[in-house]
C-alpha cells in the first residue's frame, strides 16, 4: 500500500497545532458544517411538550476553541451549545445504583441577560468505572493515512492519541489495526500486546487518496471477526473526514454503521486537522454508531479524551436516552430549548422504542437548559390581532412549573425504564442569581448562542459573559474564561 514505512525516530512527537491554513470560506479551505438554526420560542399552550435525544459529544466545543486560538471567528454552523455545555464537569450527585444508571437534577436561576424569563436546568450524571472494573474491550483503530492527513495537527497527533489508549490496554483488552488511504488494509491483527500496538502506530505515514468507505467496511469485518460476547466492541476512527474514494455519500455510511451498530459494534469517531474538516461527516456517523464524537486538537485534548475519559469514550452504560418535558401553563408561558437543535424528535417518538437516541458513557454528563416565561411574566411572542387566533388561557394554580421524563435501555436491553421528575412552582418564584456551577452553565450558553448569533440574547456581551464565568483553579474552565477573551478581541465594540 505504501503507507507503512516511516523510518523518522520522532514520528510520534506531539507536533505543534494549528499550522497555516486558509480561512473558512475562503478558496482552499473545504471544511465543512451541518448546522441549524437557533431553536425558536414555543408557546405552552401551542407546543406543550419538548421532546430531545441526549448529546454527549465535545467535538465542537475542542473546535471552537481551534478557530479562537488561530486568531478566527468559529463559524456559527460550527458550533453546537449544548456540546460546549457538556465539554465541562458539574458538581452532579453520584448514582446510588448501576439499576438506575445516571443521577438527575433540576433546578431555576433568574437569566442574565432577560429578567423576565427563567433558566431551567437538567442535569445527568452516569456511573463512572475503575479500569479494572471495564469489561473486556475489542478495539479497532481505524486509520487515515491518505495524502490529506499529512500535516502536523493530523497524522502526527493521531498516533499520539491512540498511542495513549494503547497505554490503557489490559491483558484481556485486544486491539487491532486498519488503515485506509489509496486502498485499505489490517497492519495488525489483533493483539493484547501495547508494545506491538506503539509499533505499528509509530511505522504510519500518509499519502493517497481517501478509500475511507472501504476502511470503515474492513475495520467492522475485523471487529466481527474478534467479537467479544457481552464485552465492548468498538471501532475508533481517526480522520480529517475527507472521504474521496469508495463510499463518499453520507446515506450509504450511514446504512453500514446502523447495521453494525444493531449487531453490537459501535463507532466513535475521533477529527483532527484544519483546512478540508468535514465534521458533518465525522459528527454524523458517531449519532449513527451509537458511538461519541470528539475534536482532537491537542495532545492536551487528547488525554483528556482518551486517558483521562477513557471509560466513558468506551462504556456505554445507558443507551437510548431521551428527555421529555411537559410545561404546565398555568405557571409557563413560552420557552426555549438552549441548544440541541439537531437532536430534537417528535413527542411520538419519546416513547417509541425504535426510535434511537443517544447514549451515556460511564461517567459521562449531560446537561440541558431551558429558558422559561413565567405564566404572568412579559413574553417572546406578540399578541394576536384576531381573538380566534389567541390561545385561552390556562386555569391558575398548580404545584409544579414542568414536568421531566426520560427514557432509557440498560446495555443489552430493548425495553426502555422511565424516569420522571415534576420541577416545583416555587423554583420560578425562589431563583436567584446564577451561582457556582449554575453560573459557569449559564456563562458557557451564553459564550454559544453569542458565537451563533442569537437575537434572544438582549446584548449580553463576551465582557457579561467573562464576569459570570468567574475564576476556578480547573484548568478547563480557567482555559475557557480565556476563549471568552479572545472571542472578544476578535470581535471589538464599536467606539462611542
Amino acid at each position: 500500500m505504501g503507507v507503512l514505512a516511516n523510518n523518522n525516530p520522532t514520528s510520534t512527537s506531539v507536533p505543534q497545532p494549528y499550522p497555516t491554513q486558509a480561512p473558512y470560506g475562503a478558496p482552499g479551505n473545504t471544511e465543512r458544517y451541518d448546522g441549524k438554526e437557533v431553536g425558536s420560542i414555543q408557546s405552552v399552550l401551542a407546543q406543550p411538550v419538548s421532546t430531545f435525544s441526549i448529546d454527549v459529544d465535545t467535538g465542537a466545543y475542542a473546535n471552537v476553541r481551534r478557530f479562537l486560538k488561530s486568531g478566527a471567528t468559529p463559524p456559527p454552523d460550527a458550533v453546537r451549545t449544548e456540546e460546549l455545555i457538556n465539554y465541562f464537569r458539574y458538581d452532579y450527585p453520584r448514582p446510588t445504583s448501576r439499576d438506575v444508571p445516571f443521577s438527575v437534577t433540576t433546578d431555576m436561576a433568574r437569566t442574565p441577560w432577560n429578567p423576565n424569563t427563567r433558566l431551567m436546568r437538567i442535569g445527568l450524571r452516569g456511573y463512572d468505572v475503575e479500569a479494572r472494573g471495564r469489561p473486556a474491550a475489542n478495539l479497532v483503530f481505524l486509520i487515515d493515512v491518505s495524502g490529506s492527513m499529512n500535516s502536523s495537527d493530523k497524522l502526527p497527533l493521531v498516533k499520539h492519541a491512540l498511542t495513549l489508549v494503547a497505554q490503557r490496554m489490559r491483558p484481556q483488552d485486544k486491539v487491532s489495526i486498519v488503515v485506509y488511504a489509496g486502498a485499505a488494509g489490517v497492519v495488525l491483527e489483533p493483539t493484547s500486546r501495547p508494545e506491538y500496538v506503539k509499533q505499528a502506530i509509530d511505522c504510519l505515514s500518509a499519502g493517497g487518496s481517501t478509500a475511507g468507505g472501504q476502511g470503515i467496511k474492513l475495520a467492522y469485518d475485523v471487529a466481527r471477526a474478534n467479537m467479544i460476547r457481552g464485552g465492548i466492541n468498538r471501532i475508533l476512527l481517526a480522520t480529517d473526514g475527507d472521504f474521496n474514494v469508495g463510499i463518499s455519500d453520507n446515506k450509504t455510511l450511514e446504512e453500514l454503521v446502523k447495521r453494525n451498530r444493531d449487531d453490537g459494534i459501535t463507532l466513535t469517531t475521533l477529527g483532527f486537522g484544519t483546512g478540508n474538516y468535514n465534521e458533518a461527516m465525522m459528527e454524523r456517523i458517531a449519532d449513527f454508531g451509537n458511538g461519541n464524537y470528539s475534536y482532537i486538537d491537542s495532545a492536551m485534548e487528547a488525554q483528556k479524551v482518551l486517558d483521562d475519559e477513557l471509560s466513558a469514550t468506551l462504556f456505554t452504560i445507558a443507551k437510548d436516552v431521551k428527555i421529555q418535558v411537559e410545561f404546565n401553563p398555568a405557571q409557563v408561558k413560552e420557552y426555549r430549548l438552549i441548544g440541541y437543535e439537531n437532536r430534537a424528535l417528535k413527542e411520538e417518538d419519546f416513547d417509541n422504542d425504535t426510535v434511537d437516541a443517544g447514549d451515556i458513557g460511564a461517567g459521562h454528563q449531560v446537561t440541558a437548559l431551558y429558558e422559561i416565561v413565567p405564566a404572568d411574566g412579559p413574553g417572546w411572542l406578540p399578541d394576536r390581532r384576531y381573538e380566534a387566533n389567541r390561545p385561552g388561557g390556562a386555569p391558575a394554580g398548580g404545584s409544579e412549573a414542568a414536568f421531566v421524563k426520560l427514557r432509557y435501555k440498560l446495555p443489552g436491553n430493548e425495553t426502555s425504564r422511565l424516569i420522571s421528575r415534576p420541577v416545583p412552582a416555587s423554583f420560578i418564584r425562589t431563583a436567584q442569581a446564577p451561582q457556582g456551577d449554575m453560573a459557569f452553565i449559564t456563562a458557557v450558553a451564553a459564550f454559544g448562542q453569542r458565537l451563533r448569533g442569537d437575537k434572544y440574547l438582549n446584548g449580553f456581551g463576551y465582557p457579561q459573559i467573562f464576569s459570570l464565568a468567574g475564576t476556578s483553579g480547573n484548568y478547563w474552565r480557567n482555559e475557557f474564561v480565556q476563549l471568552v477573551r479572545l472571542a472578544d478581541a476578535q470581535n471589538p465594540r464599536p467606539r462611542r
